[in-house]
């Protein structure tokens, strides 16, 4: 169905509805209808299908009918956060005008409405439609100068950063944020050399004009919102970078209808500054979600021991991105060995920050004025825990604080004054939106006080006025009363009438009684007539006001922010290196790898769960002399957990971690590439093979001497002499030509020959031992190579029938011996399966006849034989063999 015009007969609704949808023709429009949203034409049907709810119809349009559904308003984010996943934009139109304003035009007058936010996946802000222990950054590339610059924010906390990029390393740089939505201009679309990052990455595109990156004007955005002449204060941003940070700027207003929510000033990123992880490795190591999309057993999952929202967003950004800078990567293992030093410190710390809600996205939801009462009572709490958390670090009996919690302690700020504003200001039980009231504390404010009162206590007001003027005109029949007529007034029997005095004045006279009204109960009823839309009215202000309170202090506040969650990070990661018995590593500018028992967090923390087993620690070094490592051994013997494991280990130290290890050197790593496990890309075409050899070629032109690389089974998936052509190539020009430090696990036990030859290439075999015809797998890594693979007994284990596993064996054995040729001939006319199906099974085997050998052992008793008779009988048994 394509987009309806709006014809001459079009009923006023409609009309303002199609104008409306012209105006979004890329959005589902959600049309405010009373107590509904409602969406009309293609929006319904796509709408009614992605959230299985009905589609009807409502009236007709050129002659067919309009496709209607609709959402009630109350629970419209539950709706909008399923639309939102499925990868639709929303335009939310609201009623901009009082129903009643809109009669005043005439009876038929359509009450005005327009669309006051876009909803995208990039720009969301609520709660319940983000994870709170995630970042949802919304990010723009853009080309200018020659170069490309990538920016990225996250609307929801106001973090917001830039760094220049080379095509290369896009699709990386993608993997390390994950935005929910990329913006990027039209003309890059068709750049050959950004064509395999717009496949990888084309669910969360936006294609926007060309001309909303212009370098210029996006410089010129930057620094009216900043409020500054020029951006140097911030970093030396290029034109790129400039591009596409402005391009964020302009379609966050443009989503936000003109409101923009407090964004951090920029920080830029140079290039090199973290150590580069491509999308691939990332998801081998499964860093922060596993291989089947799910955070439980990702690395993250397991090392996060964070308590705030916000400390964990900083853990996973941190995570994302390892640092490539000793000193700074030094600054954050100070941080946390305070924390390891301190335990009492660190609990207490931690108990305080479990009180602090998320004052990141409060503050961030108030300054687009989406925050309600609840947000400031969430800003208020934080910031009183300060005082306590200051105390906590700054105890005079510690050790000077490291700098870096030394910064956060400073950072923390004073909020003394503010906090006292909410404390007197908010209710103790708080509604979720302002507009319902009622989250104002007595006593706050009195005009209010008396707005509530009347509004609560009208009745008893009017009762004691009723008592009074009883008493002093001595009428006891004297009542007030209310009608919709005449509205509140003083009843009297008319026999009576004349005790009343001239501050009574008259109103009605009936049959039996006379109506009156004086200015005191004038001036009551007109307090007590609207007193609850004036209540409300003034709440309203007053929340408005305190909402200016925050962020009028908003800078402050963000610093607190930001400072909670360094603290809570720090705290964390001692908590986790406490916990696990983890080590301090030493992490500097050489080419040293040096791993002191080293383990693997997850796979740890696995086997603890299931069989309180013990995770097999193992050394590692790729120093010089030894800096590729060719481990040969079995499957289910560990090799892809030892690779792992130590890419891990580079990982958690750079980033500022204590390391699963008892001790751990490593010079700095500054691209780390990962080829372990099959997948294919079927959508893209690709065969398991395919992506094998395309991640392969990658690490080969893209790694260099500070770069550590861990593969496994490279040239698996096709033939094996093609195989083993590639996979030894691949070490030579691994060891030759990219120089780096690598783990290189293979069952191509020809590739051990080249430890001969390439003089940094040291061999390494998976410890198995064999007993009664057994293999039991020590999970060892030790020096040499290993002479065996067990494939056969592994997939005895697996479950292959005993058919199989004989055949297979007896094929083995005679490869083994033979000409691979002649072998293979000799071996194909048997009919392997048959026969193999065909030998009796070992149970079933007829008993042999006993041997002479056997009958004469039979026979011997070695208590009763003499010496010259045991002799004897010796050379009577060698004579029978």
């Amino acid at each position: 169905m394509t987009e309806p015009t709006i014809p001459a007969d079009a009923t006023p609704m409609m009309a303002q509805y199609l104008a409306i949808k012209h105006a979004h023709p890329d959005c589902l429009l959600f049309y405010r209808m009373g107590d509904f949203y409602e969406l009309f034409f293609d929006d319904a049907v796509k709408a009614a299908a992605a959230l299985d709810i009905a589609l009807t119809k409502r009236g007709k349009h050129l002659g067919e009918d309009i496709a209607m559904c609709g959402v009630p308003v109350r629970s419209y984010e539950a709706y909008l956060s399923r639309l939102v996943r499925a990868g639709y934009k929303v335009a939310i139109g609201e009623q901009t005008e009082d129903p009643a304003e809109a009669k005043k035009r005439g009876a038929k007058s359509v009450v005005s409405r327009d669309v006051v936010r876009v909803i995208t996946a990039g720009t969301l802000t609520e709660d319940n439609l983000l994870d709170a222990r995630s970042h949802n950054y919304l990010a723009a590339l853009a080309e200018a100068g020659g170069g490309l610059g990538l920016a990225w924010v996250d609307v929801s906390t106001g973090d917001f950063a830039m760094q220049p990029l080379v095509p290369p390393l896009l699709s990386a740089a993608l993997a390390r944020l994950d935005p929910g939505e990329l913006l990027v201009p039209e003309r890059l679309l068709n750049q050959p050399d950004l064509l395999e990052a717009w496949s990888e990455w084309k669910t969360i595109l936006t294609p926007l004009p060309s001309v909303r990156f212009d370098s210029e004007n996006s410089r010129r955005r930057l620094e009216a919102l900043y409020g500054v002449g020029a951006l140097d204060a911030f970093g030396a941003f290029g034109r790129a970078e400039l591009a596409a940070g402005g391009a964020l700027v302009d379609y966050i207003e443009l989503t936000q209808k003109g409101k923009l929510p407090r964004l951090n000033p920029p920080q830029r990123l140079a290039q090199g500054a973290v150590m580069e992880i491509d999308g691939a490795t990332r998801r081998n190591l499964e860093l922060a979600e596993t291989l089947t999309g799910e955070r439980k057993g990702s690395l993250l999952a397991t090392i996060d021991r964070t308590v705030t929202g916000a400390g964990a967003r900083l853990l996973a950004a941190h995570l994302a991105a390892p640092l490539t800078d000793p000193a700074a990567i030094d600054r954050r293992l100070d941080a946390v060995a305070f924390f390891v030093e301190h335990e009492d410190v660190r609990e207490a710390v931690r108990a305080a920050l479990k009180r602090c809600p998320d004052i990141e996205r409060a503050l961030s939801r108030l300054s687009l004025g989406r925050g309600g009462p609840r947000d400031l009572a969430a800003i208020r709490d934080a910031l009183a825990e300060i005082p306590s958390l200051r105390g906590l670090i700054a105890r005079p009996a510690l050790d000077a604080p490291p700098p870096a919690i030394a910064q956060a302690t400073q950072g923390l700020g004073e909020h003394s004054t503010l906090v006292d504003i909410l404390t007197r200001a908010l209710a103790e039980e708080l509604p979720l939106l302002a507009r319902d009231g009622g989250f104002i504390r007595p006593e706050f404010h009195a005009g209010l006080d008396e707005l509530k009162s009347l509004k609560a206590e009208g009745n008893a007001h009017l009762m004691r006025l009723e008592r009074r003027y009883a008493e002093e005109t001595g009428i006891q029949a004297l009542k007030i009363r209310h009608n919709n007529i005449i509205g509140h007034h003083i009843e009297v029997p008319a026999k009576q009438a004349d005790k009343l005095d001239e501050n009574f004045i008259h109103r009605q006279t009936m049959a039996n009684a006379a109506r009156y009204t004086t200015t005191e109960l004038i001036e009551l009823a007109g307090k007590l007539t609207g007193a609850a839309d004036r209540a409300l009215a003034m709440e309203q202000h007053l929340f408005s006001q305190l909402v200016g309170e925050v962020t009028g202090r908003a800078h402050d506040i963000a610093g607190a922010a930001a400072s909670l969650a360094a603290l809570d990070v720090a705290a964390a990661l001692a908590e986790l290196a406490s916990a696990e018995n983890w080590a301090r590593p030493v992490v500097d500018d050489s080419h040293a790898f040096v791993i002191d028992g080293g383990r693997h967090p997850v796979v740890e923390a696995a086997l603890r769960a299931v069989n309180h087993s013990a995770f097999v620690a193992n050394d590692c070094d790729l120093s010089a002399g030894n800096r590729l490592w060719l481990i040969t051994g079995p499957n289910m013997a560990g090799k892809s957990t030892f690779l792992r494991q130590n890419a891990v280990i580079a990982i958690l130290a750079q980033m500022g971690a204590f390391v699963p290890a008892r001790a751990a050197r490593i010079g700095v790593v500054d691209r780390l590439f990962s080829r372990v496990g099959a997948a294919d890309d079927l959508a893209r075409g690709r065969s398991t093979f395919m992506v094998e050899m395309v991640e392969t070629a990658a690490i080969l032109n893209q790694s260099g001497p500070r770069a550590l690389v861990i593969l496994d089974e490279i040239g698996r998936g096709t033939a094996t002499f093609d195989g083993l052509s590639i996979a030894w190539s691949v070490v030579e020009h691994l060891h030759e030509v990219n120089r780096c430090r690598a783990l290189f696990a293979t069952h191509y036990h020809e590739l051990t020959s080249l430890s001969g030859r390439l003089k940094d290439l040291s061999c390494r075999q998976m410890r198995v031992k064999e007993w009664q015809g057994d293999v039991v797998f020590l999970h060892e890594v030790a020096q040499g190579a290993a002479d065996r693979s067990y494939g056969i007994h592994v997939g005895r284990l697996a479950g292959l029938p005993p058919a199989v596993v004989a055949r297979a064996e007896e094929v083995l054995s005679a490869l083994e011996k033979g000409e691979q040729g002649s072998a293979v001939a000799k071996l194909a006319d048997d009919l392997p399966l048959f026969a193999a199906l065909a030998k009796p099974k070992p149970k079933e085997s007829v008993a042999a006849e006993p041997s002479p050998l056997a009958e004469k052992l039979k026979e011997i008793n070695p208590d009763e034989l003499s010496p010259r008779q045991a002799l004897d009988l010796l050379y009577d048994l060698k004579r029978l063999l």
